[in-house]
């Protein structure tokens, strides 16, 4: 079995040695075998870092990583957790997108509609709910 010191897992996975520990003091990566005080891993820290990295591309936090690695019965398939954790994250990037069509929404209309010459008048029509750029009037 291979014994790679934590500059070669940070190489191969593209992470900073730090982020490494930090995964071991969170618990996401269980705690290496030490060979004169060094850290050694074995090929399967890869592949967890591997699925570390894959659920932070899609969104996932690191706690709700911990709830992917030990949520679960150990039972549970890995492919159920993920479909139990993706419709979860679904349904928030749906509120999400949701979200930025309406901020969308308003910078359009304050970059196509208003015309106001000072902060205070702009600030003033928004309060007032006067103004064309509040959401009510796009």
């Amino acid at each position: 079995m291979a014994q790679l010191t934590i500059s070669e897992v940070a190489k191969q996975v593209g992470l900073k040695p730090s982020a490494i520990r930090y995964y071991e003091q969170i618990g996401i990566l269980p705690k290496p075998q030490r060979q004169s005080g060094q850290r050694r891993y074995d090929n399967s820290v890869l592949y967890r870092l591997a699925l570390v990295q894959r659920s932070r591309q899609m969104g996932f936090t690191l706690d709700e990583i911990q709830r992917l690695f030990f949520g679960f019965r150990r039972s549970t398939p890995i492919s159920e957790r993920w479909k139990k954790l993706s419709q979860r994250k679904m349904a928030e990037l749906d509120a999400l997108a949701e979200q930025i069509k309406a901020m969308q929404l308003l910078l359009r209309g304050m970059a196509e509609k208003c015309s106001c010459d000072a902060l205070d008048q702009c600030g003033k029509g928004i309060f007032l709910n006067t103004c064309c750029h509040n959401k009510a009037n796009l």
